[in-house]
C-alpha cells in the first residue's frame, strides 16, 4: 500500500531542509575535520595526497554520477553517497592512532566515488524541486544547514581541544564525536522523497516518474553535450574548489590546534551568513527581473572576491612555507592573530556567494530534475580540487597557490556572464508541467485508486 505523506512533507523546501540535514551531518563533518589542517594528521603531504585522489575519483565518477542518480533515484543514491564520509573520518582516526597510511589513501578513493553520487542527488533536489522564484532561497537554506555541520563540528573540536592549549593534533574524542554525527547523517538519507512525490506550491509535481531508464540517460547525456553553456561554466566549476587546499595549508602551517578549530568555526559562520545574504537578498530579490538578478549576483561575487583575496595577498607576502614550524605557530591569544580570524570568515563568505551563484545559474537553465542532475554530472567533476591539493602536496610556494586560486576565479566570471545572458525570465513556458489535481481527476475518471501519484497513467506530455 502506498504511503501517504503529510502535505508539509511533500513540499520542496522540506526536501531541501532534509538534504541539508544529511549533508550537515556528513559533508559538514568532513569539512570540519579537514579544516583543522591536514585532517588533524599533522602530515600535510599524506593529507593532500589522499584528498587529491579523492577529488580525482570524484571527477571521474561525477561524469556518470548524474545518470546513476536518475536511474537509482535520489534516496538510494544519497544513502550510498554518505557512506564514504564515515570511512574517511575513520581512516583519519586510524592513522592518528595506528599510523596506517594506506588506509587513508584507500578511503580517499572510496570517498571520491561516493561523494560524487551524493553531490548528484543533492544537486538534483536543491536546483530542481523549488519554484523558480525560490531557487536562491533554496540554496541559501540548504547551504546554511549544511555549513552548520562544519560550524558545529569546529565548535566541538574547539571545545575539546581548547583544554589542551598548544595541542597540535586532533584528539581521539574529536574523531569519535564526528563519526557519531556522520552515522546519524547516513540514517537521515532515507527521509528524502523522489521527484514524483514532491508537489510545488503552485500545485505542480516536480516529475511524474520517480526515475529514468538507463537508455534515457545515455541519450540525455549525449544531447547535453551539445549545450555550450555547460562548458562555459566549467571554469567556474573548476575554480570553486581549487582554493580549499591553499586555505587548509595556511591554517595548518600558521596556527596551533585550538586556533585551527577557531578558524574553522569562523569560516563556517562566514559561509552561513554569505549563503543567506546571497540567496535571499541578491539572487531572489523581488526588485529585479531574473536575468538582472544573475548579473547582480555576479557583480557582488566579483567585487567581494577582489577585495577579500587582495587582503589575503597582503598577508601572504609576509611569510613562506619555511616559516611553517611549531615555534612560529600563532595562537588566538597572540597579537599576531588579529585580523586572521576575520580573513577566514570572509574567505568562506565569498565561497558561499560563489557557490550560490553557480548553483543558481545551473538551476536557471532548466526545472527538470533529470536534466538538472545531468547538468550537475558534467559540471561538478571539474569542481574537483585535485589540482589544488596536488600543488600543495608537492610543496608549491604558498604565494603561487594563492595567485592560482584567485586568478582561476577571476577568469571564470566572463564565462559565467555569457551563460547568464541566456537566462530566460521563466522556463515554465518551454517545459511541460503536470498538476497533481489533474492526476487525481484523471484517476477518478478512470476508476483508479484516488491519490496514487506513482501509479497514475497520465502521460508526462500533459501540458497545462
Amino acid at each position: 500500500m502506498e504511503i501517504k505523506y503529510p502535505a508539509f512533507y511533500t513540499k520542496p523546501m522540506t526536501q531541501v531542509v532534509l538534504i541539508g540535514m544529511t549533508c550537515f551531518a556528513t559533508v559538514g563533518m568532513f569539512i570540519a575535520v579537514s579544516g583543522l589542517g591536514a585532517g588533524g594528521t599533522q602530515d600535510v603531504v599524506l593529507s593532500d595526497t589522499s584528498l587529491s585522489i579523492y577529488f580525482g575519483m570524484y571527477a571521474l565518477t561525477g561524469l556518470i554520477g548524474g545518470g546513476i542518480c536518475n536511474v537509482l533515484g535520489p534516496k538510494l543514491t544519497l544513502f550510498i553517497g554518505t557512506l564514504g564520509y564515515a570511512l574517511y573520518v575513520g581512516a583519519l582516526w586510524c592513522f592518528q592512532t595506528q599510523g596506517t597510511r594506506w588506509f587513508l589513501i584507500f578511503a580517499g578513493v572510496i570517498l571520491g566515488i561516493t561523494a560524487a553520487l551524493l553531490s548528484s542527488a543533492q544537486g538534483s533536489i536543491m536546483m530542481s524541486y523549488p519554484l523558480e522564484k525560490d531557487k536562491g532561497k533554496a540554496f541559501a537554506l540548504y547551504w546554511a544547514i549544511f555549513q552548520s555541520g562544519s560550524f558545529i563540528g569546529s565548535l566541538i573540536a574547539l571545545g575539546i581541544n581548547i583544554r589542551h592549549d598548544g595541542l597540535t593534533a586532533v584528539t581521539t574524542s574529536t574523531y569519535i564525536v564526528f563519526l557519531v554525527i556522520i552515522l546519524v547523517g547516513i540514517a537521515s538519507s532515507f527521509l528524502v522523497l523522489p521527484p514524483n512525490r514532491v508537489i510545488r506550491a503552485d500545485g505542480t509535481i516536480v516529475k511524474v516518474v520517480a526515475a529514468s531508464a538507463p537508455h534515457e540517460e545515455i541519450i540525455g547525456m549525449w544531447n547535453l553535450l551539445k549545450d555550450w553553456r555547460i562548458f562555459a561554466l566549467l571554469p567556474m566549476s573548476f575554480a570553486s574548489n581549487y582554493f580549499y587546499a591553499y586555505q587548509g595549508a595556511v591554517n595548518v602551517g600558521r596556527f596551533d590546534g585550538p586556533t585551527r578549530a577557531l578558524n574553522g568555526t569562523l569560516a563556517g559562520a562566514g559561509s552561513i551568513v554569505g549563503a543567506l545574504l546571497m540567496g535571499y537578498l541578491v539572487l531572489d530579490t523581488k526588485f529585479l527581473h531574473r536575468r538582472a538578478r544573475g548579473y547582480f549576483g555576479l557583480a557582488v561575487v566579483a567585487t567581494m572576491t577582489i577585495i577579500v583575496w587582495s587582503i589575503g595577498l597582503s598577508w601572504q607576502v609576509t611569510f613562506t612555507r619555511k616559516d611553517d614550524t611549531p615555534a612560529n605557530f600563532i595562537n588566538y591569544k597572540d597579537k599576531a592573530y588579529r585580523g586572521k580570524g576575520a580573513l577566514y570568515f570572509f574567505y568562506l563568505f565569498v565561497d558561499a556567494c560563489y557557490q550560490a551563484l553557480a548553483c543558481w545559474t545551473l538551476g536557471a537553465l532548466t526545472n527538470d530534475p533529470f536534466k538538472v542532475t545531468r547538468y550537475a554530472g558534467l559540471y561538478r567533476p571539474s569542481r574537483s580540487g585535485a589540482g589544488g591539493f596536488g600543488m600543495d602536496a608537492v610543496a608549491t610556494p604558498l604565494l603561487n597557490e594563492h595567485l592560482a586560486s584567485w586568478i582561476l576565479m577571476l577568469v571564470s566570471f566572463p564565462f559565467a556572464w555569457l551563460v547568464l545572458r541566456t537566462v530566460k525570465e521563466t522556463n515554465y513556458e518551454d517545459e511541460k508541467v503536470v498538476y497533481v489535481d489533474d492526476i487525481k481527476k484523471d484517476e477518478q475518471e478512470k476508476g483508479g485508486e484516488e491519490g496514487s501519484i506513482e501509479k497514475a497513467s497520465i502521460s508526462a506530455n500533459a501540458n497545462v
